[in-house]
């Protein structure tokens, strides 16, 4: 019986996750997303032509693939179906490719206004959200209120009703105007989309797939830094980003799962408010920003850039189990004289090499110095073709975390990828 891998960001979100499922996806028959929703960006380019999912599996190009939304995912129906449609006019119609859990929650037209609501209410101490209304449809999920996509096709109307009044007592209770009649409106037309689509036990589906001997990806949204638990919270999303997440998100049991594929950038980014120990606030952060095009997928939001921080990415190693790693957006890094990476943190005169509880702990990264390859390494398909300095750079990564990496891009495009 074949084992299920999976695949997932290791720092705080846009690693490049998108493109490696799509490379990576001709290795198996199905491509599984396990948790997080419209919230995710995950961009791919090939054939002249970008892409951005939200809510969809990476591995829909494929058109022999399966493609399955778990019942960890919340799905905004009026999103599904622009991204839907979207696909579908270039040429990529999801119809039969694409399977949806019957458990996954919906999210709804009132979720984002108490998404924004919230946000609202917390003043200086806003969290960042993208306000698609993930958190609040996760809340619901957990007090077990929620909507999901099999309510659509059982007593939909007196569930939904029944959500939206709770939110409108909520809403009316924190004092905040809205209009929702137009969200409304687009979020029952996706309703309507969503039914053209195959629902199912996607817990049977997924097992009966492992039983069969065929192989499955799944594929994680956001990063491991963001996860609700291990991250830095509050700082972080609402769902579980890490491998247990496949587990929770799909159906599958811990023994199913095999080898855990953690993708990170050669430097970090972060969107929205939080912790960033190695965060630049000069123009190299912004020649990172610029170089490496860091502005969200989805919210077009500017990118925080900073070094790479090799005390999360250990931890991030760690909690996952994670047996390969992938470097992506090394090629940002051509043009620069010096690189830093953090080995270790200084927090109030104590070294650690520890990610702290404290989210509002004054971190001092302690680097360690590299010289840059300052050369285009675009065009490298080879490992051995490299120049030293950029080898000296990723082995010592591997050495610290001690995890081979296995793909390294050197470009947004498929072909800009190095297997080890």
């Amino acid at each position: 019986m074949k084992k299920v891998d999976v695949i997932l960001g290791l720092q705080w979100g846009d690693e490049g996750k998108g493109k490696v499922v799509d490379v990576l996806t001709p290795n198996y028959d199905v491509v599984a997303r396990f948790q997080g929703g419209p919230n995710a960006g995950h961009t791919l380019e090939f054939e002249g032509q970008k892409y951005v999912l939200r809510s969809i599996p990476s591995g829909i190009f494929q058109g022999d693939k399966i493609n399955i939304i778990g019942n960890g995912v919340v799905i905004d129906p009026a999103l599904f179906k622009a991204e839907a449609e979207a696909l579908a006019a270039s040429g990529h119609d999801l119809t039969e490719r694409l399977r949806i859990s019957k458990k996954a929650h919906l999210i709804l037209p009132t979720h984002r206004v108490l998404d924004a609501a919230y946000e609202s209410a917390k003043g200086d101490a806003k969290v960042g959200t993208t306000g698609k209304g993930i958190g609040p449809t996760y809340t619901d999920k957990v007090s077990r209120t929620g909507v999901r996509v099999g309510d659509i096709l059982h007593n939909f109307e007196a569930v939904y009703t029944l959500a939206k009044s709770r939110h409108e007592e909520i809403l009316k209770g924190m004092n905040f105007s809205y209009e929702i009649s137009d969200l409304e409106k687009t979020w029952f037309e996706g309703v309507e989309f969503l039914k053209k689509f195959t629902f199912v036990d996607s817990e049977y589906e997924i097992n009966k797939l492992i039983q069969a001997d065929r192989p499955v990806l799944c594929e994680g949204a956001q990063g491991t830094l963001l996860d609700v638990d291990f991250g830095s919270y509050p700082f972080v999303t609402s769902s579980n980003t890490i491998c247990a997440g496949a587990c929770t998100g799909l159906g599958i049991a811990p023994t199913s799962v095999g080898e855990v594929k953690g993708i990170f950038k050669a430097y970090c980014t972060r969107v929205g408010s939080g912790p960033f120990p190695t965060e630049l606030f000069d123009t190299t952060g912004d020649k990172m920003c610029d170089i490496g095009r860091e502005f969200g997928s989805v919210t077009g939001r500017k990118r925080r850039c900073g070094w790479l921080d090799l005390i999360a990415l250990k931890y991030a190693v760690m909690i996952n189990g994670v047996s390969e790693l992938i470097m992506m957006k090394s090629d940002v890094l051509n043009d620069f004289e010096t690189l830093k990476i953090a080995v270790g943190y200084k927090i109030n005169g104590v070294v650690t090499d520890e990610f702290p509880y404290e989210t509002d702990a004054v971190i001092e990264p302690i680097y360690k110095e590299f010289k840059g390859w300052n050369c285009d390494i675009n065009d490298i398909r080879e490992y051995k073709d490299f120049p030293v300095e950029f080898t000296n750079y990723a082995e010592f990564i591997e050495k610290e975390c001690g995890v081979p990496i296995k793909i390294i891009s050197v470009g947004p495009d498929r072909a800009e990828t190095i297997f080890r």
